[in-house]
């Protein structure tokens, strides 16, 4: 193959340029480069973005453009089966190889592997890096060879491993090769029917640049606090990395050893690096669970006795109408700027699940629509692990009484006066379901799935 034929780098959900392996490789070949980004949503198994994340995505590939140009790059757009586009573009361009970043889905992996093959049997050189997870999902195993399925011997076994390279830096420039690109403004990833892009547009800046700026932030401003205010909604300590994390915006890498080699951070910095070790394992369980959206982690939630839903529970928890004001005001969070405090997620999630015994698979489809940091682990991950059904779950008699989370982290009412200002008011509507009879009916359910747990013997997908 002409070492001088072009080299295509495909991006995926690693929207940057430094610390970008893939494009390190590509440049260091020395022939020019082809940046394609495919919006695949016909591949088998590709589950199609939500609405906040195809807002997201169309700022940050436009940032991308903007810092490829700046290199002497360009960024090339294309649409359909990713498989058809590559090759597609590989006879286009004359290419002599096809770097791209792992990714870790099921169904991913299969067009991925189907695709190296295809290449290297048509002579041409490819390579796939590690660079959106500290540890690959097959790097860390128990004693006996085994996924973790528990999440504090799985970040042990991480920390007892290597230490996490260090990132690579950006391309001086590139040489860019011409190819047919599509218009952004042509794949209508901006929402219209509703359009809530302007309070998306008011919480968030889509790009590496803002990514790292909000890091720079991030350490200086909240880290030493972030142990202990990390819980409460009202207070502006956490990290706002997610979404820039799950678009590849910046690295794990890079916010790993920017927090390694921050001093001063003490228990926090502790703490948000475990953090960050919930979002490998995360990973870890997907890669071993590909299903992990549609499928009970723990087979024997299979079982349980999900009634007939009642959309207008559903649609009031979507909304922000229950009548109950923590989940009220996490919810119209979530619509109004794609985001919700962790703590407000867990008890909208238990709410759902465990108090209006809705399947928790319609809060996950919800919030994959609604979020911009919805990603194909954490997303599914944390709705099994509120439900009871995943790995390493809370105990399923473990709710979250919104009440009580209320008055032990919004203690002055602040986060919900924000969202629910109508609290006390005629126009507040009354709570739609009594939260202690409904936590009853709830651990009632729930003895179905322990006798199908005691009946079967078995408790989760593999062997721990």
């Amino acid at each position: 193959m002409n070492s001088d034929a072009p080299s295509i780098v495909w991006f995926r959900d690693d929207l940057r340029v430094a610390d970008h392996p893939a494009l390190h490789a590509a440049v260091e070949r020395g022939a020019p480069v082809v940046c394609v980004y495919v919006l695949d949503e016909e591949s088998p198994g590709i589950r199609p973005l939500g609405g906040a994340a195809r807002w997201w995505l169309h700022g940050s590939l436009t940032a991308l453009g903007d810092a490829l140009g700046a290199l002497g790059g360009r960024l090339v757009l294309r649409r359909g089966p990713a498989d058809r586009v590559i090759r597609s573009l590989v006879d286009e361009t004359g290419a002599g190889a096809v770097f791209w970043n792992r990714r870790y889905g099921g169904p991913e992996r299969e067009l991925d592997a189907g695709l190296k093959q295809a290449l290297h049997d048509d002579g041409l050189i490819v390579h796939s890096f590690a660079a959106d997870l500290l540890f690959e999902p097959w790097t860390i195993r128990t004693g006996q060879g085994t996924p973790f399925s528990v999440f504090t011997p799985f970040w042990r076994a991480c920390r007892s491993a290597p230490e996490p390279r260090h990132p690579l830096p950006a391309p001086h420039a590139i040489d860019s090769a011409d190819a047919a690109t599509d218009d952004l403004g042509d794949w209508e990833l901006l929402p219209t029917r509703p359009d809530w892009a302007g309070g998306l547009r008011e919480a968030w800046t889509p790009g590496s640049d803002a990514a790292h700026e909000r890091l720079r932030e991030f350490l200086d401003d909240d880290l030493s606090a972030y142990a202990k205010g990390r819980d409460e909604p009202a207070k502006e300590v956490t990290s706002r990395l997610s979404p820039h994390l799950r678009w590849g915006e910046l690295s794990p890498y890079e916010v790993w050893h920017a927090v390694r080699e921050r001093r001063s951070g003490g228990e926090g910095a502790a703490r948000f690096l475990t953090e960050l070790g919930w979002r490998e394992f995360a990973w870890h369980v997907l890669f071993h669970a590909p299903d992990l959206a549609t499928r009970n982690w723990r087979a024997e939630f299979d079982a349980f006795p999900w009634p007939r839903l009642h959309p207008s529970a559903l649609r009031a928890w979507e909304v922000g109408r229950t009548g109950v004001p923590l989940v009220d005001a996490g919810m119209r969070e979530l619509w109004a700027t794609g985001a919700m405090h962790n703590r407000i997620r867990l008890v909208t999630a238990s709410f759902l699940t465990k108090n209006l015994l809705i399947d928790w698979r319609r809060g996950e489809q919800w919030f994959w629509d609604t979020l911009v940091d919805a990603d194909a682990a954490s997303n599914p991950f944390n709705w099994q692990w509120v439900a009871g059904s995943g790995a390493d779950a809370a105990p399923y008699f473990r709710v979250f009484n919104p009440e009580l989370q209320a008055t032990k982290f919004d203690a002055h009412g602040e986060y919900v006066r924000r969202w629910v200002p109508e609290v006390g008011t005629d126009d507040y509507p009354e709570p739609i379901v009594d939260l202690k009879a409904t936590r009853d009916a709830a651990l009632a359910a729930y003895e179905h799935v322990k006798a199908a747990r005691n009946q079967s013997g078995f408790s989760n997908q593999w062997s721990a």
